[in-house]
């Protein structure tokens, strides 16, 4: 069971595991109108995802950019921060190696 908030229009706003006082109404976790707002946000969150991967490719090749341009220092990073940028290159290098990277993107599997 769960407790959900409507608006005006009694469509679902907000939704709670415990209860709430102020017109918080309780509902079934199989309620179909449950479900259908649960997967609004669910879709959302794959959309963000999608977009995080990109963008880590994206923060990669900027500290590569500011490396090379003496802007910053591998070593000015955490050293956690640093294994993980040691551990994407070798696990990029490995790939290129095995060619499974499009050379001209760089980052698209084959």
């Amino acid at each position: 069971m769960v407790y959900v908030k409507r608006g005006l229009d009694g469509h679902i706003m907000a939704v709670s595991w415990e209860e709430q006082p102020d017109g918080w109404e309780s509902l079934p976790l199989d309620a179909p109108e449950l479900i259908a707002f649960t997967s609004v946000l669910a879709s959302g969150q794959e959309k963000l995802a999608t977009t995080d991967l990109d963008l880590v490719r994206v923060l990669e090749d900027f500290i590569d950019l500011l490396l090379e341009r003496d802007l910053i220092r591998f070593t000015d990073f955490p050293e956690a921060a640093q294994k993980k940028l040691l551990a994407r290159r070798s696990i990029r290098s490995s790939i290129r190696s095995l060619q499974l990277l499009d050379e001209n993107e760089g980052a698209g599997l084959l």
